[in-house]
């Protein structure tokens, strides 16, 4: 079997090369031309030139795959032109899938995100289930995945499309090899590194990368047409999480607790000098309203329907950490 893994350079895509080698497939990574290829070093695969933009090339990289990993998002919380969002999660998405059924491709595994999930007015973590319209997505990223994700329901519900598409919703995937890093990957960071000296109540679904990456050939395998998937792991609010992270780095946690609408302002601000100056924000107006619910989920269905089990939350931060000291990011850090 062979398969081509769309955003194979980035954090998760990197991870599902890896897992669907473990699954002794053939690998085809769709890469730019300028694409940073670090995260693919030493893995025997090959390399396909295109962008999501260009069916054609799309449609090139796939011939001779059985399936798809569609991997690839822009996720950034915050972006200058918002309209790139939309023409790389939804339009990138259309582009995908169309190509698939023209290349002749059977399978497709779709890379949503929680985000586009529901959350229950009495705090009990959100399912597949969970009611949520786009009126609730708050910012570019997440209605731009939430729209997405319904390209990929259609397809899925067309009974003259020839692939199948199943679709994996991760949750925050921590772990090796978030070499950029995602805007996770950088909180934890900051926090071993001593750099984060407060936060605000606010809660994810932490899982290993290589469990959702897992979960993604699990679904695969396993998956219904149609039907999302949670990938998540376990669910901690974010002082919890400095505090494991304080604990694995040998360093005193966070103390200071603060309030969001303390924190709103600062995003204003930092948002407007982005607009001058084009550098993402350090923090973001979408990222504080974000934070005012606790992000957690349940990944029932996917152990239940794929035989899902994540590892825990400890060793997801724990091999994250490690990666970071050994490539030069937490200069003097301690090794957990």
């Amino acid at each position: 079997m062979r398969a081509l893994v769309t955003g194979a350079t980035g954090f998760v895509g990197s991870a599902v090369v890896r897992a669907a080698l473990r699954d002794a497939m053939a690998v085809t990574a769709l890469v730019r031309a300028d694409s940073d290829t670090s995260a693919l070093a030493g893995l025997d695969i090959d390399h396909a030139i295109g962008t999501l933009g260009d069916v054609d090339a799309l449609m090139s990289a796939m011939a001779g795959c059985d399936t798809v990993f569609h991997v690839a998002a822009d996720y950034r919380l915050w972006a200058r032109r918002p309209d790139e969002l939309y023409a790389n999660n939804v339009e990138g998405t259309r582009h995908v899938l169309e190509a698939a059924a023209r290349a002749g491709v059977t399978r497709v595994v779709y890379t949503s995100s929680v985000a586009t999930l529901g959350l229950p007015g009495d705090a009990t973590p959100g399912d597949e289930n969970t009611p949520v319209g786009l009126a609730d997505m708050i910012g570019h990223y997440k209605r731009s995945k939430f729209l997405a994700e319904d390209v990929a329901r259609e397809f899925a519900a067309d009974k003259g499309y020839a692939p199948d598409v199943v679709i994996v919703n991760p949750s925050a995937p921590i772990g090796p090899r978030d070499h950029k890093p995602t805007p996770t990957g950088r909180m934890v960071l900051d926090a071993a590194a001593g750099r984060m000296p407060a936060f605000v109540d606010t809660g994810l679904n932490v899982a290993h990368v290589d469990d959702v990456a897992r979960g993604h050939v699990q679904a695969l395998h396993h998956g219904v047409s149609g039907r999302r998937y949670v990938l998540g792991g376990t669910d901690m609010t974010l002082a919890a999480i400095l505090g494991l992270i304080a604990e694995l780095t040998d360093r005193p946690p966070p103390r200071v607790k603060l309030p969001h609408g303390l924190v709103m302002p600062v995003a204003h601000v930092a948002e407007t000098v982005a607009r001058f100056t084009g550098k993402a924000p350090f923090v973001t107006v979408d990222g504080v309203k974000l934070a005012r619910k606790r992000m957690f989920f349940s990944h029932a269905r996917a152990t239940r329907e794929l035989g899902y089990e994540p590892r825990s939350a400890r060793d997801a931060l724990a091999d994250a950490i490690a990666w970071y000291f050994a490539h030069g990011y937490l200069p003097g850090g301690r090794r957990p």
